[in-house]
């Protein structure tokens, strides 16, 4: 069934990858139209938690904010289809490094680099960055339940040279890479909600307590590595800008859950700046105050 469905659906995925942008975009605002309108696709999750992080706003801001995260979701998601033919170049053109400088500079302290996300703009363009630097690209995933789309997405994303790796190969694969002296560095889209355990680290994100992923802390601490956040900002339909912020060279010297705060920080002040450009469909608020 996995496999009728997959040979079913890559057709139509590949014919909206080789659209121009303009008719890509065009595309865009009709499924755009069926997903919000019609379809209402978690529409109460939105609506609950843009109320819940911006309760000084009225009914009307929020089904603004509401609109235009929509309008971006579409646009995301076929931008994510739009890699599995997108050209090196055209990519570095929609998805600009601000600094890669830094990414230099990084690397030359020959150490292997942690690069925390939030799920804020697009992080699917964020593949590019492998093209500015050296170290081995990783990028930490969670795998499909169909196995041939899983194969699929990991194609797409690994199209400039990135490997996904699941959550529980990370540590493996990173220590064998160092073994050999290889050097990598490795995305971690780290500001959704963990599953629920004692050991649960509860911090706040958007001035609510809430339960916080700290693997990529523990992992740059138990390890030493460089740990930088990647700030992505939308200039325009279907254009990005990236900036590499240093977070830590020497992450033992924080303490404990003290870069996760850092990061928190940084993926709350662009909220402010712009909440249509933040995944609000994911139930990131669910297990607040539960502590």
């Amino acid at each position: 069934m996995q496999f009728l469905v997959y040979i079913l659906v890559y057709p139509l995925l590949w014919l909206i990858s080789i659209l121009p942008f303009r008719l890509l975009y065009l595309f865009s605002y009709k499924v755009y139209i069926i997903l919000y309108y019609i379809v209402g696709y978690r529409k109460k999750t939105v609506t609950e938690n843009l109320k819940l992080v911006f309760p000084e706003k009225s009914e009307k801001e929020i089904a603004t904010i509401r609109k235009k995260f929509y309008r971006h979701l579409c646009d995301m998601f076929l931008e994510m289809v739009k890699t599995m033919t997108i050209s090196e170049t055209e990519l570095k053109k929609r998805f600009k490094i601000l600094n890669p400088e830094e990414l230099k500079r990084l690397e030359s302290l020959n150490k292997s680099i942690i690069l925390i996300f939030g799920h804020y703009a697009s992080w699917e363009w964020s593949i590019v960055i492998q093209q500015y630097i050296n170290f081995k690209g990783l990028a930490v995933y969670k795998p499909l339940a169909n196995s041939y789309f899983d194969r699929l997405v990991k194609n797409i994303r690994s199209k400039f040279n990135t490997d996904l790796i699941s959550t529980k190969e990370t540590i493996s694969i990173i220590n064998d890479n160092e073994a050999k002296g290889v050097k990598s560095i490795t995305g971690f889209l780290s500001d959704q909600s963990p599953r629920l355990t004692k050991e649960v680290y509860w911090g706040e994100f958007m001035g609510i307590n809430v339960p916080c992923f700290t693997g990529a802390e523990r992992l740059a601490k138990k390890l030493d590595l460089t740990t930088a956040y990647l700030k992505v900002n939308k200039v325009k339909r279907g254009y990005y800008e990236a900036e590499i912020i240093t977070l830590a060279e020497d992450p033992k010297i924080y303490k404990d859950y003290e870069l996760t705060d850092m990061f928190l920080r940084e993926v709350e002040k662009q909220i402010y700046e712009a909440p249509e450009y933040y995944f609000w469909t994911h139930k990131r608020w669910k297990h607040r105050h539960k502590k």
